[in-house]
């Protein structure tokens, strides 16, 4: 047997042929975050359980990076499901669901279980036991045809209906202690990995509780958010009334001609919530200010225009404020750690002259408002005077719409704030969740090549400081907000797959972005394509693919 050698952290090192990958990472502990996750081998993710590949540029990843942490989380639902599977003596009749994100929880839904602390108690056991025993998890590549036929055996018809559109002959399955399933991505070498998970009850279901990247080697308290939560059970409710809950449900009903249905169907939920949005303010009467934030792609703008309508049928004169255009002069915006411009911090924005110019109009004033030149970096003044009468509101869409600091001269009741965000309620299968961060990286990446020019890698590049911005700026402050609005359709990543991919394929093969391509690349691979011809103009799907009747 002969021997391989690999460049690892620019050291030229050799070991027998053979060797894998998870032999070897503990000699690199001291320049990891807690474990090694997976492995960068040529500017490829591998799992641990690879073979040294002779002549590879190798470095580690471990959990506090994404695609590490992202291993972590499939691993650990991997080990309740089993766990699960354990407790009801393998009834394919008792399974869970894993349904979507709140903070560092995952929402787990039962079918055909009833989940009480006594159960809960039984499963975190028992998942502690796998943990303990430190089982492989073996990776088998199985034809397709096979897999689908496994899944059904063991009643997992959502995993067989997505790949009777498998284009690909074989399907990747896990086996641990016995126990097979699917998994959209990379996985963890064994259970012994998952040291840090609580299980909690809530609702109807139960949270597991995992680490973040900050610290992957703790456990922070879960944070109860009572108002995401309705969205996101309200978004989960209308995929089930409408029959789609998965990918695999959606290209069936593709297939069958039911796009229409769907699109209108989707289109006339939205409609009904904004107009219950519209009649909850205008309930109020006191309400001058309409303060609506989100996270990037969140679709805001169509939202305001197509509020502003439903105002307007009150009998309200909606006119719309944009924050950005209180931006202070580009002379006097704070810097951040790298030295760079922070425009999404409050500092950024000049709050005081906001809230003088607010309360004058809310006293009866006529206030010339400014507008921000992006270009000069300058704010200007163009004769933009506004006075509020009797039936005028004024609709606000800024990044700290719901930051009571930005519109802290304002009276409560003459605000009513809105969290927009796209909440994905659509699941790749019952355990395999679709982040709502890529549905809006993919929207943003689709709009910025279409209005700015700008290449997917860009996009993909700048997307850690907009999420760390949202996270500073916008998310801890969502509970505060009147209502929510969800502007996921769960059509969408169909239609936005003929416009992504392109981009997507165009991203070098040498850049550390062309992971993230290669990633959403992968996961288009599961959606049938369906055309934006269709699409009202009026949607919010409009604000990214192009073709709103609004200037969005």
């Amino acid at each position: 047997m002969g021997n391989v050698t690999l460049k690892i952290y620019g050291e030229e090192k050799t070991w027998p042929e053979g060797t894998s990958y998870l032999d070897i990472a503990g000699e690199y502990a001291d320049k990891l975050k807690g474990a090694a996750a997976l492995v960068l081998e040529d500017n490829n993710i591998r799992e641990l359980t690879r073979k040294l590949k002779d002549g590879a540029e190798v470095s580690f990843i471990d959990m506090s990076r994404s695609s590490g942490h992202k291993a972590y989380v499939r691993t650990a639902i991997l080990l309740m499901v089993k766990a699960i599977d354990d407790v009801c003596g393998h009834d394919k009749s008792k399974q869970v669901k894993v349904e979507f994100a709140i903070g560092n929880g995952y929402y787990i839904s039962p079918r055909g279980v009833v989940i009480d602390q006594p159960f809960i108690d039984k499963v975190a056991e028992r998942m502690k036991e796998l943990a303990a025993s430190d089982i492989k998890i073996s990776k088998t590549a199985v034809p397709t045809d096979e897999a689908r036929k496994l899944f059904a055996e063991n009643g997992m018809m959502d995993k067989n209906r997505l790949f009777k559109y498998r284009r690909g002959s074989a399907v990747n399955v896990y086996e641990l202690d016995g126990y097979k399933d699917y998994y959209y991505g990379y996985m963890l070498p064994s259970t012994g990995y998952i040291k840090y998970f609580k299980l909690l009850p809530y609702d109807e279901g139960m949270v597991l509780v995992l680490p973040d990247t900050a610290d992957p080697e703790m456990i922070k308290p879960w944070e109860e958010r009572k108002k995401l939560y309705t969205a996101l059970k309200m978004a989960d409710q209308w995929g089930s009334m409408m029959g789609i809950d998965s990918v695999g449900d959606l290209n069936d009903r593709i297939c069958a001609g039911d796009l229409d249905e769907i699109i209108l169907v989707q289109e006339a939920l939205q409609e009904r919530r904004i107009a219950e949005i519209a009649r909850e303010i205008a309930d109020r009467k006191n309400v001058k200010f309409v303060m609506i934030a989100g996270p990037s792609s969140s679709g805001k703008t169509t939202f305001s225009h197509r509020l502003s309508i439903e105002l307007a049928s009150f009998g309200f004169k909606p006119h719309p404020i944009g924050v950005d255009d209180y931006f202070k002069n580009r002379e006097d915006t704070p810097r951040d750690e790298n030295g760079d411009y922070n425009f999404e911090c409050l500092e950024a924005i000049d709050v005081d002259l906001f809230n003088k110019d607010m309360v004058e109009l809310l006293n009866g004033k006529t206030v010339e408002l400014p507008s921000f030149n992006f270009k000069t970096g300058k704010r200007e003044y163009k004769g933009n005077y506004k006075t509020l009468g009797p039936d005028d509101i004024l609709v606000i869409e800024g990044i700290h719409g719901l930051n009571d600091k930005m519109s802290h001269a304002l009276p409560t009741e003459s605000k009513y704030k809105i969290y927009i965000s796209a909440l994905t309620s659509l699941n790749i299968d019952e355990h395999n969740r679709i982040p709502t961060t890529d549905g809006r990286l993919i929207r943003r990446m689709v709009r910025d090549a279409r209005t700015r020019g700008s290449s997917a890698q860009r996009t993909i590049q700048m997307w850690p400081s907009v999420r760390r911005g949202e996270e500073e700026n916008i998310f801890p402050f969502q509970e505060s907000a009147d209502a929510t609005f969800n502007s996921a359709l769960i059509y969408e990543l169909a239609v936005l797959k003929q416009f992504a991919e392109p981009l997507l394929y165009s991203v070098p093969v040498d850049s550390p972005e062309h992971l993230e391509a290669k990633r959403l690349l992968k996961f288009f691979e599961y959606f049938l394509g369906i055309s934006s011809e269709r699409l009202p103009f009026n949607s919010i799907a409009r604000e990214f693919v192009g073709g709103s009747s609004f200037n969005v």
